[in-house]
């Protein structure tokens, strides 16, 4: 049996899905139900208008008993743990849903008119096609509804219902290419809302000692990535490769007490969400892309603090990239792009102006750059002559000598700019973006 749910929470009111997942959680491991795997945090399209906060759904699989105990989490002291192997399922699916439909009902925050929760049981899992679409494309809710009838679920949404697709879209992940994991610690009642007390140098320990672990500290703007800004109940959160190695992050990080906490398995820091264009025209607003191009002139900034380089295609199509002011240090890397350079540029196409916002670019080919650096000298007066326009040679002021373009003293410009990847810092860093630091250890 499969549980999925979404948009529970609200910019303005708080709450959190992970957090009510998590007393989900707790709830059934302690009414005796078996908890199959670690619960699943299925970040979405990132470009949606209309998405959720960090456009994460949230998953997990229930059964009557299971084998293989592994700790997912703790609330107030008590272990919480799942299983690895189903050994009975269970199948009375109503019963189930009627306990997490009234704790679901609990922690929506539907005082915000943009939260849609959406809550789903399904006996089978959900087709991956269906995840396929809704972390790279615009899924209608029709089409989730549709699935979800076919599957014999049952389902509840609330005002416009939007979050049923992200909560069928969770349960159809499978991580068959790729998969990380995150421990989120959530904070005692009576503190949500105040300052979160975080010792920063304690991060930056675990950020060095736990190497399997990835995004904890932006050091270059001294931005703690693991803390949240908004007033939820999430404390802090740890993303990691390796679900053991969280635990021990975890115990070294300094910070208030805490309510309790829960690993979750997750396709965040994965690139799922991109998608490899051959030519410009394939593109397509609210999508990710990854395409190749040559930069057509220097790159502009604009008000803002924005830089700006348009890039073509193959068939001489054209697309502007964008390195906006939140990518901070990235833009001096985008500045130093020419003409001619060959990029291949990897983010999330805007609709109106239509643009690639960068997550990160790889430098495939730099341009030999030519400047002049001194004009001719004429042979009668010894002087330096004066260009007569581009291609249009020299001529000398004094006595009328002509001298060809090519005469002029030329030197090659110093790059300063290497082939190979280039990312926007931490603290610009979208939940699925995969960072260089998880592609270096796959090559």
């Amino acid at each position: 049996m499969w549980i999925g749910l979404d948009d529970t929470d609200s910019i303005f009111a708080g709450g959190c899905t992970t957090y009510a997942a998590y007393l989900i959680i707790s709830h059934l491991s302690r009414e005796g139900y078996s908890i199959i795997g670690y619960p699943r945090l299925v970040r979405l399209n990132p470009n949606i208008p209309w998405k959720t906060r960090g456009n994460g759904a949230l998953s997990f699989r229930i059964a009557k008993e299971g084998i293989g105990k592994i700790l997912i989490g703790m609330n107030d002291g008590i272990k919480i743990y799942g299983y690895r192997e189903v050994k009975n399922e269970y199948g009375d699916l109503e019963e189930v849903f009627d306990i997490i439909k009234e704790i679901f009902e609990r922690e929506i925050r539907l005082t915000d008119k943009n939260t849609n929760p959406g809550l789903v049981a399904v006996k089978e899992k959900i087709d991956y096609g269906f995840y396929e679409k809704a972390v790279k494309n615009i899924v209608p809710l029709n089409d989730a509804l549709s699935l979800l009838d076919k599957n014999d679920a049952l389902y509840v949404g609330y005002r416009n219902r939007r979050g049923l697709i992200g909560a069928a879209a969770s349960i159809a992940w499978n991580p068959i290419h790729d998969r990380t994991y995150e421990l989120i610690t959530y904070r005692r009642e009576e503190k949500i809302g105040s300052k979160r007390e975080i010792d920063d140098e304690s991060v930056k320990i675990m950020d060095k000692k736990i190497v399997t672990t990835f995004d904890n500290y932006d050091y270059a703007n001294e931005h703690n990535r693991i803390k949240p800004n908004s007033p939820c109940p999430v404390l802090y959160g740890i993303r990691g490769d390796k679900a053991e190695d969280l635990i021990k992050a975890m115990n070294i990080i300094k910070s208030e007490d805490f309510q309790g906490w829960m690993i979750f398995e997750s396709n965040q820091g994965t690139d799922e969400h991109l998608q490899r264009k051959e030519k410009i025209k394939d593109i397509v607003p609210f999508e990710s892309a990854i395409l190749e191009g040559t930069v057509c002139e220097e790159p502009l900034t604009i008000p803002g603090g924005h830089v700006i380089f348009r890039i073509k295609d193959r068939e001489n199509r054209y697309m502007d990239c964008a390195a906006y002011e939140p990518t901070k240090e990235f833009r001096k890397i985008v500045r130093k792009l020419k003409g001619g350079d060959v990029v291949e540029v990897y983010g999330g196409v805007r609709e109106k102006p239509f643009t690639l916002n960068l997550e990160k670019i790889r430098i495939k080919r730099v341009a030999k750059i030519v400047e002049k650096v001194e004009n001719p000298i004429c042979e009668k007066c010894g002087k330096h002559m004066k260009s007569l326009g581009k291609k249009e040679g020299f001529r000398c002021i004094k006595c009328g000598t002509k001298a060809d373009a090519g005469k002029a003293k030329y030197a090659i410009v110093e790059r300063n700019l290497l082939p190979g990847f280039y990312e926007v810092p931490v603290c610009a860093r979208r939940h699925l973006s995969k960072p260089l630091k998880r592609m270096i250890k796959e090559t």
